[in-house]
């Protein structure tokens, strides 16, 4: 019997602009979709994205011109997304999760979108690379939110 997982491979190369993440939102959507992900699942995984990518642009690359490379992959049962950057190394798996026990009022706006997106995916994984780009894949399990 044939395996019924879908595979493919879809990239985006954009400048690194927050003009441009819904080009970016969209795309994730789009490849999530016809990869055979839940609707959940693919707003789960458009939201993380979204947060990642507008950190490289607002923090790594501060305004400086930049490019962001976006991934999208189907594998046995799941989506990946890998973004790529040339910003300087920032290892989004090693920041400290907030303290959410602090009154809001207390509390800095901000602060939680590399916290979302680590609960908004199954899987978020960091390396360097040898050219010295940055490289963060966010996995989504086609059954995790069905």
């Amino acid at each position: 019997m044939p395996d019924p997982t879908p595979v493919g491979e879809a990239t985006l190369v954009i400048s690194a602009d927050v003009n441009f993440l819904v080009v970016i939102r969209r795309f994730v959507q789009v490849a999530g979709a016809n990869f055979g992900l839940a609707t959940k699942a693919i707003d789960d995984l458009v939201q993380a994205v979204d947060e990642l990518a507008a950190n490289v642009i607002l923090h790594g690359y501060q305004g400086a011109p930049g490019q962001i490379e976006v991934r999208c992959r189907a594998e046995a049962g799941s989506v990946a997304v890998v973004l790529r950057d040339q910003a300087p190394a920032f290892d989004p798996t090693t920041h400290a999760d907030p303290d959410l026990n602090v009154p809001l009022e207390q509390r800095q706006i901000g602060g939680l979108g590399i916290y979302l997106s680590r609960r908004m995916v199954d899987d978020l994984r960091y390396r360097r690379l040898p050219s010295g780009d940055n490289e963060v894949t966010l996995v989504k399990h086609m059954a995790a939110a069905a």
